[in-house]
């Protein structure tokens, strides 16, 4: 490993941990945390136990008569401010941040997001609404260990030695994981994980992440939505979106639908038409109008025929012109392209 940086394949390989989408090897899995245990100076566990996802490990817990006290903070937090305090004394503040930059900062933003999501949706799905029910869960997964999801802060440290080898071999063979002073209770991983080109939860025809037991994620563009609500994305229509009261989720079904379609489909008219286009508008009941740019490519296709584009803008915007100087970012006044392509 190198001191102040780090190659890009080492980097995609700690990208591949936090994002694989297969079966845990359990073997393996199993030797990394008692290995963990071992190097924060405790008794290996006397047994470990296996869910198939996030929601079924709380589960577990919640259930389990005795699993001895919670030890992330020795088996993981402890080990992690050796190996930072080694690292910065090592590299100086700058050196660090480099070293931070070029390894785990890469992968922090997405990888963060995705955790999030999965605590999300394990507290919908488990406390119910009930904030007492909801502050034990929430306890209960502050205390698990990340296992893949810890890649990104496991990039930027020595792994292949003490004190971070056993989390590693964790991270590189199964999902989160909770250490208890009898009973350690580690997840699989997902089976499926769907996202876009942002890194987002993104899926239109199932669960976006899905773990074995059944638990899983349903997303749009990273917008959480009803597993019920993707069907109708099928078979939708302008009335239907219309009459959609949830404003986030009618945005989706309109990008889904395409609002170039949307106009078309739902009678819309022009408001306004100049040399750059023509403008577009349709209220929305609730939400903030649908207002578009139609412009058409001044240079041909090969066959001779000419693209049109459409150009979503600001509500407030009054004329074609207004609008395609808004996508670059200019007034109309000062808008005047030599040659629009």
């Amino acid at each position: 490993m190198t001191t102040r940086g780090a190659p890009v394949d080492e980097v995609q390989r700690w990208r591949e941990y936090a994002t694989a989408a297969v079966p845990a090897d359990r073997a393996d899995a199993e030797e990394g945390v008692r290995l963990a245990y071992r190097r924060a100076g405790l008794a290996e566990p006397e047994r470990v136990v296996w869910a198939g996802s996030p929601r079924e490990g709380v589960t577990l817990i919640r259930e389990m008569p005795d699993p001895g006290a919670n030890v992330r903070e020795a088996v993981r937090t402890a080990p992690w401010a050796l190996e930072r305090r080694r690292m910065s004394e090592a590299l100086g503040a700058s050196g660090w941040s480099a070293r931070w930059s070029a390894t785990g900062g890469r992968l922090w933003d997405s990888t963060q997001a995705l955790v999030d999501r999965i605590r999300t949706g394990v507290l919908e799905e488990l406390a119910e609404g009930d904030r007492r029910t909801e502050a034990r869960i929430r306890l209960i997964l502050l205390g698990a260990v990340l296992g893949q999801h810890d890649a990104p802060w496991l990039a930027a440290f020595r792994t292949d030695r003490a004190p971070l080898d056993g989390l590693a071999q964790v991270c590189r063979s199964a999902g989160w994981w909770w250490p208890f002073e009898k009973v350690a209770v580690v997840c699989e991983r997902p089976v499926a994980l769907h996202r876009d080109e942002a890194g987002r939860l993104d899926r239109a025809d199932g669960p976006a992440l899905a773990f074995p037991d059944g638990f899983a994620l349903y997303a749009w563009r990273g917008m959480r939505v009803p597993a019920a609500f993707l069907e109708e994305l099928r078979a939708l229509t302008p009335d239907r979106i219309r009459a959609e009261e949830n404003a986030e989720l009618r945005r989706v079904m309109l990008e889904h639908y395409g609002y170039d379609r949307y106009l078309a489909d739902s009678g819309a008219r022009p408001v306004h038409r100049d040399g750059t286009g023509t403008l577009w508008r349709v209220d929305l009941v609730g939400d903030e109008p649908v207002v578009m740019v139609e412009v058409l490519n001044s240079t041909p296709e090969p066959d001779g025929t000419r693209r049109t584009y459409w150009l979503r803008v600001p509500p407030t915007t009054r004329t074609a012109r207004e609008g395609v100087a808004w996508t670059f970012g200019l007034d109309a006044e000062v808008y005047a392209p030599v040659r629009e392509t």
